[in-house]
């Protein structure tokens, strides 16, 4: 099965984040929420990577993921707009994995493709060989249609599912133990971003579209502990108008 984030693969020093990217990507269709949780978690994985490969990022005194996109000399490497994107992906797998609200497929896929351009921007810093990737929809699409083809089809779908679950719920990463794996790289990593950042074109957060500026707007208030149609509604009919 094909996905947006197979080059990573192509780079052994990816591989403690490429396959939970692309496993997030496998069962979007299946388990949006899923899906978001391991988009939150292939992020985490690139963070500490990060972390791992480049001088300028030192380990806080709290290693979690909140921890470690707040530090400030991390916010000034990627960017106001690129950690937005991290954030939503951030709140979409708090509110996924706490919140009584079910997220779906919209969702999903605004983290996946926030991911994308993150690990674009990792890719971009710290490649051997960046080529420039773009997000697409239609290879995740596409597979709607074939997986109403056949029963064959849903059934190896639902396989693939049940595996990419089992691989990902399994996955952790030490942050220590990669810094001690990663040492070697650290110099060179640490050149080769400073020397690339400088020509890097950010992507800017589009927030025009009514359906995309709602997305994160309600994850906001999930995050926050609202609830929909209890502490905020969509609509409020106003009388006399």
């Amino acid at each position: 099965m094909i996905t947006n984030f197979d080059y990573l693969k192509h780079e052994s020093k990816f591989s403690s984040f490429a396959d939970v990217a692309i496993s997030a990507e496998k069962i979007i269709l299946m388990d949006p929420e899923a899906s978001i949780i391991n988009s939150r978690r292939a992020m985490e994985f690139a963070i500490k990577w990060m972390y791992s490969v480049d001088a300028e990022l030192e380990k806080p005194y709290q290693d979690n993921l909140q921890s470690l996109m707040n530090a400030e000399e991390y916010r000034q490497i990627v960017g106001l707009d690129l950690w937005k994107r991290m954030d939503y992906i951030r709140r979409s797998g708090n509110n996924a994995t706490h919140n009584n609200k079910k997220l779906g497929r919209d969702e999903a896929m605004l983290c996946l493709e926030n991911l994308f351009i993150y690990l674009d921007f990792i890719s971009y810093c710290y490649s051997d060989q960046y080529e420039e990737h773009s997000f697409d929809k239609t290879i995740i699409t596409s597979r709607i249609e074939k997986a109403k083809e056949s029963k064959e089809a849903a059934n190896a779908a639902k396989a693939e599912l049940a595996r990419e679950q089992e691989k990902s719920a399994k996955q952790e990463l030490d942050l220590q133990k990669l810094i001690a794996e990663n040492a070697s790289l650290k110099e060179e990593l640490s050149a080769r971003r400073q020397e690339q950042q400088q020509t890097y074109v950010p992507k800017p957060l589009d927030l025009s579209e009514y359906k995309t500026r709602k997305l994160y707007i309600d994850s906001m208030l999930m995050d926050a502990g609202w609830m929909e149609g209890k502490d905020w509604m969509n609509e409020v009919e106003l009388p006399g108008v």
